[in-house]
């Protein structure tokens, strides 16, 4: 059995005879078989060959941790045959990481990774899940994707680090609850922006939640990352933000589309950034077996 992270350069094997230790480097990897032999297998090891590419930077904020787990378990999903519909493969895939592997963070990310395209999704205290798909015209969505600026700050962090910090914070109340409720109200305001195609209105609820994602947390933002903001926006950005937990990654501006590629090259002249385009898609995670 083999474990391999193609674009870490890291690969490990073991004896296929029962779970994978948790000596393993590849943890992400060791959580999902150890869960999909366990629970789907009557414990009974696969002499498998695991093998994951990820195009996006560990610690980018991108999500792109709880998507590597929601793919591997779509493909086990299809080696095992397992009927598993697409909001058990994310409850479980946040199990996962949550649970089994006790890697702080939410839950929005695996839900958002499974379903993929446009959508609302409400969290209940009770653990139940809805996620709402909205219906975003063409042309507004082609004006939004060409309305997004991602830039990787050059800076990747751990965000469970983060994470803990702003649960520390939000416990103590005060001005850190106060902002996790602007962000949550600031989530239906988008949500009809978006509907509506009003992409000035968007960006000025990116700016206003920004400003409270960084009332959460000293660990959100750093001098460098207010650096890279103070010359997007003097230079023509309406708004942005740093994706997921804050701290370095990936940050998401809204420009206007006819100043973006000026944009993008003042950040590779006056920063130590990376401006990238990105694809806004409208499918989930996919699992197929290969012909022949």
């Amino acid at each position: 059995m083999r474990f391999q992270a193609m674009d870490l350069d890291l690969s490990e094997s073991f004896e296929t005879t029962g779970r994978v230790p948790e000596t393993s480097l590849l943890k992400l990897h060791r959580g999902v078989y150890n869960r999909i032999i366990d629970q789907f297998n009557g414990g009974v090891p696969i002499a498998v060959h695991l093998s994951t590419h990820v195009d996006a930077p560990m610690g980018s904020g991108l999500g792109s941790s709880s998507a590597l787990v929601v793919s591997m378990v779509a493909a086990f999903c299809e080696l095992l045959s397992i009927p598993l519909g697409e909001y058990e493969i994310a409850r479980l895939a946040f199990d996962i990481e949550r649970i089994d592997l006790k890697l702080n963070g939410g839950r929005q990310d695996q839900y958002a990774a499974t379903f993929g395209g446009f959508n609302y999704m409400e969290f209940g205290a009770d653990e139940r899940v809805v996620v709402n798909p909205l219906r975003i015209r063409p042309h507004i969505h082609n004006e939004l994707e060409a309305s997004i600026l991602l830039t990787f700050t050059g800076a990747s962090r751990e965000s469970a680090k983060i994470i803990d910090a702003q649960s520390q914070s939000v416990t103590g109340g005060g001005v850190s609850l106060e902002a996790m409720h602007q962000l949550k109200l600031e989530a239906n305001q988008m949500k009809e922006a978006l509907l509506f195609g009003r992409i000035g209105q968007m960006a000025e609820i990116l700016r206003s939640g920004w400003e409270a994602k960084k009332r959460t947390s000293k660990t959100v933002s750093t001098p460098e990352v207010e650096k890279l903001f103070d010359t997007v926006l003097k230079n023509g950005a309406m708004a942005g933000k740093l994706s997921g937990a804050g701290g370095g990654g990936f940050a998401l501006f809204l420009v206007d589309p006819d100043r973006r590629p000026a944009l993008m090259k003042i950040i590779e002249e006056e920063t130590n950034a990376t401006p990238v385009v990105c694809r806004l898609i409208v499918e989930g995670v996919n699992s197929w077996v290969a012909p022949g």
